[in-house]
């Protein structure tokens, strides 16, 4: 069998990597930091398009990113520009409860499980804000403190997840790139599963 070529690899990107540099991912960042392989400001995404070609990516990581970015439209729509069909994005946000989504002077958005819907085509079905990406969201795990959950059941979890403040710690949410792009019609819309996981 014939060994795989490094152009066959998975070309996978690190967007906002700061100093969390991967081996084997393309490092993206706004400042030319040690290890950043390409310096571009994500904010710019609607009058800059990212140096990479249309269907180019099979994987993204945003880690505590997106809540940085006043206009994120722009950058999901060119995210999902390079994406090839299928491609895998993991988003890694505070959850919109939780002190964290606050307390950072750079952070400008909150962000819940269901606004991760409006990412897609399907959710536009009232309206058209210009917006032509699609990225189905299939999985979001909220993070919640093992001594604080532990014995307790999903859906009281959730319960509290809906109604008190600082129970998510982290919100990890999974998306797919949907190609060609789906019509904005609400049969269409999908809403993501939910997973609940104990942390330390």
């Amino acid at each position: 069998m014939a060994s795989k070529k490094k152009s066959d690899s998975p070309r996978k990107l690190n967007l906002g990597c700061g100093r969390d540099v991967r081996a084997g991912w393309i490092n993206l960042d706004a400042m030319a930091l040690p290890g950043v392989d390409v310096v571009a400001d994500l904010s710019l995404c609607a009058t800059t398009p990212l140096p990479f070609e249309d269907g180019s990516m099979d994987e993204f990581l945003l880690s505590h990113l997106i809540e940085h970015i006043a206009q994120p439209l722009p950058l999901m729509q060119e995210l999902w520009r390079i994406a090839k069909p299928g491609a895998r994005m993991q988003i890694r946000v505070p959850h919109g409860a939780h002190d964290d989504a606050w307390t950072d002077p750079t952070h400008v958005k909150p962000y819940f499980a269901r606004s991760f819907g409006y990412f897609s085509q399907p959710w536009y079905w009232r309206a058209d804000y210009g917006y032509r990406g699609d990225w189905q969201p299939e999985l979001v795990t909220y993070s919640v403190p093992r001594r604080r959950f532990a014995g307790q059941m999903p859906a009281q979890i959730l319960e509290q997840i809906d109604a008190l403040r600082n129970v998510v710690q982290e919100m990890i949410v999974d998306l797919v790139a949907v190609k060609p792009l789906r019509q904005p019609k609400k049969e269409l819309m999908q809403a993501a599963n939910i997973k609940i996981s104990l942390v330390e």
